[in-house]
């Protein structure tokens, strides 16, 4: 099951307060960029977030899946509750670094 575009558009609005926050679809589900960042992926309707060391006591006792077929697992955050969803991207977004762009091959 993939995630619904409607959802997508939930998880945008309760994070309303980055100013530069995008998402891409790849394969019916969706990557959500901050700054640049990869800091979310959706999946089957469900937020997870890369498991780290910087939020691990924050997120002892949040629910861990895997997002997709053969993924690590990751802990699933609930962006309705907002205060503990920024405090937690907002650790995430110190640690994580823009990804560097692919050079092309030259034929």
């Amino acid at each position: 099951m993939s995630s619904k575009a409607d959802y997508i558009q939930f998880v945008i609005g309760q994070l309303r307060e980055y100013d530069n926050i995008r998402y891409r679809k790849m394969f019916g589900e969706y990557m959500v960029y901050i700054d640049d960042k990869p800091i979310l992926l959706v999946c089957n309707n469900v937020v997870h977030i890369k498991k780290h060391e910087c939020i691990a006591n924050d997120m002892e006792n949040a629910d861990v899946s895997t997002p997709y077929n053969g993924a690590k697992e990751h802990y699933v955050l609930d962006v309705e509750d907002s205060d503990f969803a920024y405090a937690i991207l907002g650790k995430l977004l110190e640690v994580t670094a823009v990804p560097k762009p692919k050079k092309k091959q030259v034929k």
